[in-house]
């Protein structure tokens, strides 16, 4: 019994992320939009680069490499746990599942280096 548990909770933990992130996605642009109608309402002036800041947080940039070394850390952080473990097989499967964060960091460097450099 045991066994089936972890697999349905490691996926629904997943699910729950997942919905946690889109709701507060959803909520942030309604927030938004409630702010853009309260500007109006009160006769506010709603330039183009007003919207244009009010809507960005960051620059392209900044959260590629954000995200580059979130991904990496977590590669570091496996690898870290297979060493831990002291087995050699244990160690080799573990650092196969690592290969896949380390690679998509790796993108997210190649990125921030060669991306657009516009800064706002």
């Amino acid at each position: 019994m045991e066994e089936v548990i972890i697999p349905v909770v490691m996926f629904l933990s997943v699910a729950v992320v997942s919905i946690v992130w889109f709701y507060l996605n959803h909520r942030s642009r309604v927030e938004m939009q409630q702010t853009y109608r309260l500007a109006l309402e009160k006769g506010g002036d709603l330039t183009p680069e007003l919207i244009r800041t009010l809507g960005e947080s960051e620059s392209s940039r900044t959260r590629d490499l954000r995200r580059a070394l979130i991904w990496l850390a977590l590669a570091g952080g496996l690898a870290l746990c297979g060493v831990a473990l002291g087995e050699a097989e244990a160690l080799r499967g573990i650092l196969a599942g690592a290969a896949f964060p380390f690679a998509i960091g790796i993108a997210y460097l190649v990125m921030y280096r060669y991306g657009t450099k516009k800064e706002s």
